[in-house]
């Protein structure tokens, strides 16, 4: 594009073209269609570009981000005919061209995927409410869903994609709980942070249908380190409540300490915390921010004097996040000690 806005304020000359390849039908057909394929990508191009930008602007909500961020599909494919076009028939014989042919063949075979609706279809499996219950200070719900029998299991920390209103499509959400395939039920615990989640609080009760997608991530507790310390921060809790009753029923892991400040207080969900981690054996350190302060990572420190052996497994804000990451890797913690789960979608 650069060149053609050069070539356009008279800064340079436009070269000669070639006279190309193939034969007379071919190349009368390429010259017809060169003129559609440069104005198909340069406004593609331009589309492209407020795509991208709507996706990385967050104040956007996200119904429209989610169906405009399906037309990038589109316009690939676009840019696929552009390409195909304007590539000089003779590059389909040397190397450049058997990459560029193997590129533009796996791209729109992903975008039909995308288009059609079918990513993440084979990890789908039907679901059904079986329980709701509202903590109303935290503004937050807990659901247990009891998942058909096609669901692979999961590991603790782990989330999933849930769909409830095809309209709205699919949201994600930590699994509260571990695997048990006897009973096949999962927790999910969702907090009003926006237009759909608040709805969600209202709406939903049990016998709802809903389909999950998963399991994905990597934030799993699964490391060599001889202690481990929690942070979950507010909502950050859920995966840590997967990860106790884990533990709860498969003891014998290292020992963990379990920090959790949160800035809204119901005594019966610490309650509900405190309770798991007696079982799984977990030292508990709940701060309510208002009372108690902010937790700082020298007030971690002093609780858990041996740190350094630990690792440090976070949930909650990303700043925060980011925060106790660069003190304790300044005071000396190894930089894979630290994991972080990195929940944003855009």
């Amino acid at each position: 594009m650069v060149t053609k806005w050069i070539v356009g304020w008279g800064w340079l000359s436009r070269p000669g073209r070639g006279g190309g390849g193939g034969d007379g039908a071919q190349e009368s057909l390429r010259h017809a269609l060169r003129g559609l394929a440069e104005t198909v990508g340069e406004w593609t191009f331009y589309a492209v570009v407020v795509l991208i930008a709507i996706a990385l602007l967050r104040r956007i909500p996200y119904g429209f981000f989610r169906w405009s961020h399906r037309l990038l599909a589109l316009g690939y494919l676009a840019l696929v005919f552009h390409t195909l076009v304007l590539t000089e028939p003779e590059y389909w014989g040397q190397p450049i061209g058997w990459v560029l042919a193997v590129l533009l063949t796996a791209g729109t075979v992903a975008a039909v995927i995308s288009l059609a609706g079918r990513i993440g279809r084979s990890r789908q499996v039907g679901g059904t409410v079986r329980s709701v219950t509202h903590f109303e200070p935290l503004r937050v719900v807990a659901a247990t869903v009891e998942l058909d029998p096609d669901w692979p299991g999961h590991r603790p920390g782990q989330f999933a994609f849930v769909t409830r209103d095809r309209n709205e499509g699919a949201h994600p959400y930590t699994i509260a709980s571990p695997w048990d395939p006897q009973t096949r039920q999962v927790e999910f615990v969702v907090k009003a942070l926006g237009d759909y989640t608040a709805r969600v609080q209202r709406e939903l009760c049990a016998d709802t249908p809903v389909t999950v997608e998963g399991p994905y991530g990597c934030f799993d507790f699964n490391d060599d380190r001889p202690r481990q310390i929690w942070i979950g921060a507010g909502i950050g809790i859920t995966p840590f409540i997967a990860g106790m009753k884990y533990l709860a029923r498969h003891p014998g892991g290292p020992p963990v300490d379990l920090f959790h400040p949160t800035t809204d207080h119901d005594p019966a969900a610490i309650q509900r915390v405190a309770e798991d981690a007696r079982a799984a054996g977990v030292r508990l350190h709940v701060s309510i921010t208002p009372r108690d302060g902010r937790l700082t990572p020298g007030g971690i420190r002093r609780a858990v004097p041996d740190w350094r052996e630990a690792s440090i497994w976070f949930c909650g804000p990303t700043a925060f996040g980011q925060a106790l990451r660069q003190d304790f890797m300044a005071h000396g913690l190894p930089t894979d000690a630290f994991h972080q789960e990195l929940f944003q979608m855009r």
